[in-house]
């Protein structure tokens, strides 16, 4: 037995003929074998191939046409700006002189040491971080116990509001992160917006109200079922609810309410995400389709019928509308001499996709926050689509917050909420 056991002890340390046994352990890349002997390789395979030549192998996600895109601060009005030319996947994962060695530690995330087991420390070939690119993550906000829904935090104040499907409202002080208050709602929280002094809360059948100055707690009602999305325009609040309609209230000084002012109609599904911008209110639904509103008409303008699956998420950034849903795109539209919206550009992705959240980095470059349902949210230059970095979570991020001084706020499906900043000085991604 003594005998056998050194032979395989042989072949798993030195050179062999037989190829079965060149394989690395994963149990011991993981520094969690406890075989003896082990059958497997207990160490790494050179970066050469056996005839001395160099692998021919691309790094994970490298294609032989791939170009990084130069960083541009600047929106241009001319749709070939966006993303790499002739309709190409934006931006790239791999793009360094590194070896596929590197790019795979930038990419996969360690489930041992999420889950707190990884013994093999530095050594271990796996990301044992929570974001790659120029992220810090400043500190982790614990208490909910499911999904975070909505993140709001009113301008000059210094406290976070954070909905969950648990339930409840909690309250942090952003001094010492710690929470100051719970408020249970008794239902699950469908979104969340701060505007002014005003917190509202999108929850079954109503919008809560919340004046944190006055202390003021007023109860919208008209809604038919859960209120998925909420945004100010006009002077008026826009509410995107489960039965397809988007419901409008204007504030009334006189008798410190809120008013019913309209009901658009015209989704045959719930409408899930709502934005204002160039005069006009966008609305995305769970019926696949992008409606263009006039903000001072409140008439239905315009139908876009591009994306092929639930439009989860629209954004406004400068003459652009972007848009990303389930069919695991990212629609860049644009509008023609006409004033109708086209796709000028669409990025593919290997994953549905749930919200977007654009804000600047420290340099004051735009920056595209995009939210998978892999558990990852994504960064992206813009107009570029270049890749800049990754932020890892247990559970898919579903609320995503731009604060004050760069700061950002995310939220996941296991109920943590994390507060992040940009460096300084942005690191490139391997």
């Amino acid at each position: 037995m003594d005998l056998e056991g050194n032979k395989r002890v042989f072949h798993r340390l030195g050179p062999s003929s037989d190829n079965r046994n060149q394989k690395v352990c994963y149990h011991w890349r993981a520094g969690k074998c406890d075989r003896f002997p082990c059958p497997y390789l207990h160490r790494e395979l050179p970066q050469q191939a056996k005839n001395g030549t160099a692998s021919s192998k691309r790094p994970l996600g490298f294609a032989d046409d791939h170009q990084v895109a130069r960083r541009n601060p600047n929106f241009s009005n001319n749709s070939s700006s966006w993303g790499r030319p002739h309709g190409g996947r934006g931006g790239g994962r791999g793009g360094g002189d590194g070896g596929s060695e590197i790019v795979k530690k930038a990419e996969k995330l360690c489930n041992y040491w999420v889950q707190g087991k990884c013994t093999y420390g530095d050594r271990c070939r796996y990301l044992h971080s929570w974001s790659t690119g120029g992220f810090s993550l400043l500190t982790e906000l614990e208490g909910h116990q499911e999904v975070v829904s909505g993140i709001a935090m009113p301008s000059g104040s210094d406290k976070l509001y954070t909905g969950s499907k648990d339930r409840t409202v909690r309250v942090w002080d952003c001094q010492s992160g710690q929470c100051a208050g719970v408020i249970n709602l008794g239902v699950e929280v469908g979104c969340m917006l701060s505007e002014g002094p005003w917190v509202f809360v999108g929850l079954p059948n109503v919008v809560k109200a919340w004046n944190i100055q006055t202390m003021a707690d007023l109860t919208l009602s008209g809604p038919v079922g859960q209120v998925y999305a909420l945004v100010v325009g006009n002077d008026l609040l826009f509410a995107g609810t489960q039965d397809g309609t988007i419901l409008a209230w204007r504030f009334n000084a006189a008798t410190n309410c809120f008013d019913p002012a309209a009901t658009l109609k015209g989704h045959t599904l719930a409408v899930v995400t709502l934005v204002v911008g160039a005069n006009r209110l966008y609305s995305g639904s769970m019926d696949n389709s992008i409606r263009v509103w006039s903000i001072e008409t409140l008439q239905c303008i315009q139908t876009l019928s591009e994306h092929s699956s639930v439009v989860m998420s629209v954004l406004c950034w400068d003459q652009f509308l972007l848009s990303c849903s389930l069919d695991k795109t990212i629609k860049v539209w644009v509008a023609t001499e006409s004033g109708n919206l086209e796709v000028t550009y669409t990025h593919n992705e290997e994953h549905g996709l749930l919200t977007l959240c654009g804000m600047h980095d420290s340099e004051a470059k735009p920056v595209l926050l995009c939210s998978c349902n892999d558990n990852c949210v994504r960064a992206y230059d813009l107009p570029s689509f270049s890749e800049r970095g990754k932020i890892f979570a247990k559970q898919e991020v579903r609320s995503i917050q731009i604060g004050p001084g760069g700061l950002f706020f995310t939220g996941d499906g296991t109920g943590k909420v994390r507060v992040w900043n940009w460096l300084a000085e942005p690191t490139a991604t391997a």
